[in-house]
């Protein structure tokens, strides 16, 4: 049984307001399609006021931006890097290429092909998101891709130069200083001064996500990530201050982003309600965090861990924390999640900024199809096949044939007939009739 403490206010979003969306998005697609780079530049202007010589970054402006940044900051991106890609290394390590031999001289092969081009994009907006920058490019570079042209925009008009760092040091090939569904659409269509990719993969507001999603099939994406969301899993033994701040601290990303507690006690459940009613006055970012956890923030206390667990899966939350003296059960109990972080010592925002895993993840209960971002996200995993037994081949060619007429594809059964014939002596009843009919 659930008693919910705290429910979120249910929030209607217009069905106006998403076709408004779409239909700006629709609109900057169009043109960009049609006026390509001029196009580009408007939107740029108009919605970053940015408009450069050029949005690509060269070699010479990228060497002093980065030497603009604290020497600090960068050992601290390159630490960040590193745990990133020794977990991608690791990732690619386990998907191997094979080849088996199911039948006598039938020899069937898997390969991981490396994505050719990919797009990442970096978010800005308020805040100049590094973090994105590992997370996307150093991925790409670990599973091979030969190019990666990054996007970042400009934040209020001035160049995010840890940013731009952090995409430099993460090895992105390209650095254009371009955002929003403009960057989208240059990057899945081209331009002319700007190639276009395979794939586009990062975070961004409601209007990128909408643009992946009416690019896809033009080109490949990630996944389609809203609103950051953190499910706090809580037995009576956990730190109430703890689960207070982790909470809010995903309540800072946006005023839309959930938080949700879930616990088998109700006094534990009452002291972190306290404690974020006593936090939140006084952050930095309480313009988001508040309205986050006033209208998006739920508190729900059950019965048993097994009921938390099962609660927790049905929400299948972007990022769920369990604070719970057996954490790691939860990897046996639970399967809807982006990604888990198990016991006191392991926050969410360590997933965000440093421990190595990937921070861009599924999230409005996408949880329940799909993983987040990862170094098989830039492969291509591809067969191929090569038969060089022939009495193999003509009983391969036999079963085709049957097979193939039972869907009523006389021509894929005919492929068949030819090599039972050719390497088994098979008859042909069909090939007088069609020399005949030729003749």
């Amino acid at each position: 049984m659930i008693t919910r403490l705290k429910e979120s206010v249910p929030v209607a979003i217009l069905v106006g307001q998403q076709r408004q969306v779409a239909e700006t998005v629709r609109d900057v697609l169009d043109n960009v399609r049609e006026r390509g780079d001029q196009a580009v530049r408007q939107y740029s202007e108009k919605f970053d006021n940015w408009s450069p010589a050029s949005f690509r970054l060269s070699d010479e402006q990228i060497a002093e931006i980065v030497a603009s940044v604290p020497e600090q900051v960068i050992r601290d991106i390159e630490f960040v890097q590193a745990q990133v890609r020794r977990f991608a290394e690791a990732q690619r390590a386990s998907l191997t290429d094979f080849e088996i031999e199911t039948l006598p001289g039938v020899h069937l092969g898997q390969k991981n092909v490396p994505i050719s081009a990919v797009g990442a994009y970096v978010p800005g907006g308020r805040y100049p998101l590094t973090a994105s920058a590992h997370m996307t490019i150093v991925t790409a570079k670990v599973a091979g891709v030969e190019r990666v042209a990054a996007c970042t925009p400009p934040i209020r008009g001035q160049v995010p130069a840890a940013t731009i760092a952090a995409m430099s040091l993460a090895g992105a090939d390209e650095i254009y200083l371009l955002g929003g569904v403009q960057a989208m659409a240059a990057l899945a269509l081209g331009t002319e001064t700007i190639g276009r990719v395979d794939l586009i993969a990062g975070p961004g507001n409601a209007y990128v996500a909408e643009a992946k999603r009416q690019l896809f099939g033009e080109v490949g994406i990630d996944l389609l990530a809203g609103p950051t969301e953190i499910l706090v899993i809580a037995d009576d033994h956990a730190d109430p201050f703890v689960a207070a701040v982790d909470l809010l601290s995903q309540a800072e990303h946006g005023p839309d982003s959930p938080a949700v507690l879930v616990t088998t006690s109700e006094a534990l459940a009452r002291e972190v309600m306290t404690h974020i009613e006593k936090i939140l006055p006084d952050m930095p970012t309480r313009d988001f965090a508040e309205p986050a956890w006033r209208d998006h923030g739920q508190v729900l206390v059950v019965e048993s861990m097994d009921e938390a667990y099962e609660v927790a899966d049905s929400y299948a939350s972007e990022h769920v924390q369990i604070l719970a003296d057996d954490p790691r059960r939860a990897l046996a109990k639970m399967r809807n999640y982006g990604a888990l972080f198990l016991g006191e010592a392991t926050c969410v925002s360590y997933g965000d900024k440093v421990i190595g895993t990937n921070h861009v993840l599924p999230t409005r209960g996408s949880a329940r199809f799909t993983g987040g971002l990862w170094v098989g996200k830039y492969l291509k995993t591809v067969t191929y096949q090569e038969v060089t037994d022939l009495s193999s081949s003509a009983e391969l060619g036999e079963i085709c044939g049957r097979a193939a007429r039972v869907e009523l594809f006389e021509g894929h059964a005919r492929s068949g007939d030819v090599r039972a014939a050719k390497y088994a002596g098979a008859s042909l009843p069909w090939s007088d009739h069609v020399l005949a009919a030729g003749g």
